[in-house]
Formats: structure tokens, sequence, C-alpha cells
């Protein structure tokens, strides 16, 4: 029996599906647009590396992290003058693009209290006004910097300690304690909302250290294991293969060298160095002589670490330098500064007998407890020679172990790696071939060749949660400190400056009327070019063409005095190299009557 079905039904069942499809369409729409939103309200932005400098070339370290509205910069150094910069006393680098966003900053934020990591703080604050977050040493030494700059009292210094974490706007700044040349170094785990970047700051990694201080392996490691988005590594030593040789090694040396030694001792070290004084203090106490400190930057030094603690000494071993002639040589140390020769440095001064308090004598054993600067060997050279001329006996890094480096070599490179374990990886904080050197050793460890950047002073780095790319570039370069003067020296002075020191000046002086006619000179003046009472003829020459150039002019009617003296310039260049084979910058002066 057929089963009656109601016609009205029938005809209600094709809208009912009609009306379920639309509304399933209606509903999928509307999920895509909330997961649309969704995507918009957690989609993150990147994360921009800038370094300003640091990057192939040793010095000036400083790094920007900018995300978002929120910029923090890592380290403010300085480096020292390349041979070509003539009369420069410091180079800083170029903040031009911080100063544009200065309104973004949060901080600075200091790895350790070395020159090229502080060094060109009090310039930077001249021009942009932030906090600066440092540990207790490294904050003692930029107050003494700042003091000479008479900053100290506008400036906001916040004390942090190893294993606080600081919050920069979307980013937080992580001191994680770390082992350097200096007490109180640091690396810094920035955490991001793409992910945790690791800056390692300068580092070695000293099983044995002075201060019993050893790196925070373990934090490092579980930043690791929870995912390190990208490591900026310290490069200095990455050419060098196997392990940096601890400081304490150091301080064994010095016993031998101290232990039945009848001279007085003349140790001459780098003033930042904590735990080389603190092993030379250790030294002189066992073998009972008393200490003299020469040198502004190293007395600095020493008040500040005592003050700090960080150096452990009874005030009673120090004697004023006034007083080294109250005291048999025997029971006498004398820590200078000047280990990497430097020309006006205590120890260079002592070597050319030009210094005031300290003569040297055969009877001196000194110890240069440093390695040289590359580009500092013939300074180092020289002082050695002069030193060993006078008699005195001249211990050195190539006939001792009196040095140890402060950075990392290729297997703590390796370990930091291996423990760290980033995604990215970024090597910074040296020249070219060590940058190179570092990326080589980043592969073997499993890091892959696209994911390592080898970036340049001024170039972008954005990094995303998935994703990383070079994107442009920023404002960069090199700033001069000349003197009281910054940045008002650049490459046209630069250039003069060597033009001058390697060919002289001639200066023509004539005075001229309104008419053009010549009524006094020209007269000749040379300065590094030749002597004139032996180059008379050449002088007399050079006023005869001075003369006809002149009237030249007058026969073809110039009267304009910088058309006469460009015409003058180009004459008497021509002229000079000819009968010289010499290119001195010539300089007139045109005096109207």
């Amino acid at each position: 029996m057929e089963e009656k079905v109601d016609t009205k039904e029938k005809l209600k069942k094709p809208y009912r599906n009609n009306y379920r499809k639309t509304q399933n369409r209606t509903n999928i729409k509307e999920e895509k647009k909330q997961q649309d939103k969704e995507q918009v309200k957690f989609k993150t932005s990147n994360l921009k590396i800038i370094p300003l400098g640091g990057l192939l070339e040793i010095g000036k370290n400083m790094t920007v992290f900018e995300y978002e509205n929120d910029i923090i910069i890592v380290d403010c150094g300085l480096a020292f003058p390349e041979d070509d910069m003539l009369g420069i006393d410091l180079v800083i680098p170029d903040i031009t693009y911080l100063e544009k966003n200065k309104d973004k900053i949060r901080g600075l934020f200091i790895t350790h209290g070395h020159e090229d990591h502080i060094g060109a703080i009090p310039y930077f604050l001249k021009q942009i006004d932030v906090p600066i977050y440092a540990t207790p040493l490294t904050v003692g030494l930029i107050e003494n910097k700042l003091e000479e700059h008479k900053l100290l009292r506008k400036t906001r210094l916040k004390t942090v300690k190893q294993g606080q974490t600081i919050n920069a706007g979307s980013m937080k700044v992580e001191f994680i304690k770390s082992c350097h040349s200096i007490p109180d170094s640091v690396m810094f785990a920035i955490h991001t909302p793409v992910g945790t970047i690791i800056h390692s700051g300068d580092f070695k990694i000293d099983y044995t250290p002075i201060d019993d201080e050893r790196m925070d392996l373990g934090r490092l490691a579980e930043l690791g294991n929870k995912g390190v988005l990208a490591l900026l590594a310290d490069s200095t030593n990455a050419e060098r293969k196997g392990y940096t040789m601890s400081e304490r090694s150091v301080g064994q040396v010095f016993d031998k060298l101290f232990v039945n030694c009848t001279k007085r001792i003349v140790v001459a070290t780098f003033a930042s160095n904590v735990h080389r004084v603190q092993q030379i203090v250790n030294s002189a106490i066992e073998n009972n002589r008393k200490i003299a400190i020469c040198g502004r930057s190293m007395i600095n030094m020493i008040e500040t670490a005592k003050k700090l603690g960080y150096m452990q000494a009874p005030d009673e071993l120090f004697i004023d330098i006034d007083m080294i002639k109250s005291y048999p040589d025997e029971r006498l140390v004398i820590i200078t500064t000047g280990s990497q020769g430097e020309p006006m440095s205590a120890l260079t001064r002592m070597a050319t007998g030009d210094h005031k308090k300290v003569e040297i004598t055969p009877n001196d054993l000194v110890i240069i407890s440093a390695t040289p600067i590359p580009g500092n060997e013939k300074f180092v050279s020289k002082v050695i020679d002069d030193l060993m001329q006078i008699g005195a006996e001249v211990v050195y890094s190539s006939l001792a172990d009196v040095h140890v480096s402060g950075h990392a070599c290729q297997e703590e490179q390796k370990l930091l790696l291996s423990i760290v374990k980033p995604k990215y990886f970024i090597p910074v904080h040296g020249e070219y071939r060590q940058l190179v050197a570092h990326a080589e050793t980043a592969k073997l460890v499993g890091v892959e060749p696209q994911n390592i950047f080898m970036l340049t002073n001024g170039r972008i780095l954005e990094l995303g949660k998935t994703s990383a790319k070079l994107t442009g570039t920023v404002p960069f370069g090199k700033i001069m400190v000349d003197g009281l003067g910054v940045g008002d020296v650049g490459n046209i002075v630069l250039r003069d400056r060597q033009h001058l020191s390697q060919d002289g000046l001639i200066i023509i002086v004539l005075t001229m009327d309104s008419t053009g006619e010549v009524i006094a000179g020209p007269d000749v003046i040379s300065r590094g070019f030749v002597y004139v009472r032996e180059s008379e003829n050449l002088m007399d020459d050079v006023k005869k063409v001075v003369r006809d150039e002149i009237r030249k002019c007058g026969e073809k009617h110039i009267k304009d005095w910088a058309t006469i003296k460009s015409a003058l310039k180009d004459t008497l260049r021509d002229y000079v190299f000819q009968k010289t084979k010499r290119n001195p910058m010539i300089l007139p002066i045109i005096m109207e009557i």
C-alpha cells in the first residue's frame, strides 16, 4: 500500500534545501571574516636589526633593535683614528637615524665597560637624552666619563644586576652573566614579539675566572631549548683555532717573574683589564712589593674597581708615584698605561726619557702585558727597542705568556652556537675576514648557510617569526672628534691635511688696487715645501710666474679676484711640478687698497 505524500510538503522541500545552502554559505563567509579579523589582529610586524658600528672594523660598536614604535640600542662605543686621519682624536658612530627617531628610543643597554662599547656615550647624550642600563662596574666607568664632560647630573643611569630583565616597550632585555677581560660583562637576551634575540657582547668562556663569576651557560642553554630566533656574536678571534687560555694562567707567569727578582718591575697593561691588575696586585703582595700607579686612566679604573668591590687590595699597598725613590728597586712595582705604544702614553715617555716621574734604568724589568692591536705593531716595537737600548730587561707576549685574549676562539664560538641553537646567525664585532671565519664556524655546527647574514653598518635586517630579509639602509658613517669639534672635520679637511703633510704649502701674498694694478708683492711663503734660503732661485722664479700671470689677467681685463686666484693656482701648480716634481698646496692671498 502506497504511502500518501502531502503535495505541499513536496513543494516546501526544495525551498528548505535552498535556504539551508544559503545559510551555510553565509555562515562560512562569517567564519572567514572572523578568521581574517583574527589574523589581522595577531599579525606581527618585523623586528629590524640595524648595526651602526662594529662591522668591517674594530671599535665604535652600536646596534639598533627596532620593533614598531620601540627602539633599544646595544652599546655606544668609539674607535681610535686610522693612520690617515691626521689630527683626529676619536671616531664615533653617525647617529642621524636615531636623532630622527629619538621619540621611539626606550633605552641604551651596555654590555661592558670597554671604550669601544662606552666611549661615545657622552657625545650621544649631547644629542639624545635616554636612560642607560648597565651593570655596577660599567655604570661606575660611565660615571667617570660623564663627569669629565659635565653630563653626570643630567643623565639617567640605571644600575642592573646580572640576571635581571628590563622592560623596554614591546621588548624585554635580560642581562645574562658573561665572561670577558673586564668584570660585570653581560650578554643580552632580547625578548621580542617575533622571538628571542641573543647579543653576545664581547665574550670568552673561562672556566676558572679570577673572580669565580662564570658565564651563565645554563640560562643560555635554557633559552636555546625554548628557541632562539637569532644570535649576534663576537667575531674578534674567529680566525683562531682552539680555546682562549684562562686569565688565571697569566697570574702564574707573573708569579714566576716576580719571585727572586731583585729589579724594579714595571708592568704595562690595559687600564680596563681589572683582572690583570688584580693578578699583578696578588704577585706584589706575595713578594712584599709596594705598587705605584702611572697613568690617569689606570688610576681612575683602580679607584672605581676598589670602591665597588671588584678589586681586592689593601690601601697601604699603594704609594704615590712621587714616593718611588724612597723605596729600593726590589720592593717596588709600577703599573702603567701605554701597552700599545701610544705616542703620548706613560710607557712611551718612559722609553724616550721624557717622563717627569719615572726614569728607566738597566735595573728595571719591564713587562708588556698585552698584544699589539692591529696597526699598533710598529709603535710597540719602537717602545721595546727604546727600552732595551736603555738596558732594561723587557718581557712581552712573544717571549712569555704575559697576556691572554678576552675574546673567544673557534671552539668557544662553537660551544655558544651549539647551546643557543639559533635559527639565524649574524657575526658581529670584527673585520670582514673575521666575520667570514665566524660564518664558516656557524655552518660547521649546523646553521643553514641561507640563515647566516653578513651585515654591514647601516644595513637593515628584518626578522619575522618565519622570515628574514635585507630591506634597505639607514645613514651611517664615521664622525670624527678633533679636540672640542665633533663632526666638523670631514673628508675634505682630512684630504687637505694629508696634502699638507705630504707636499707642504706655498702662500702667495700680494696687494692690488681697484684697477688691478699690483701695489706690493708678490711675497712667497713656504711651509713644508722647501727651505726658502736654500731655494732663493726657485722662489724668485715663482714670483716672476705670479707677475706674468697677473699681467696676462690685466691684458684680458679680468678683475674678478676669484678668477685671478684660480688662474694663479693653476699656473703656479704646473710650474712648480715641472721644476720639482712636487705638488704643494698653493694658497694665493690678495689684499685690496
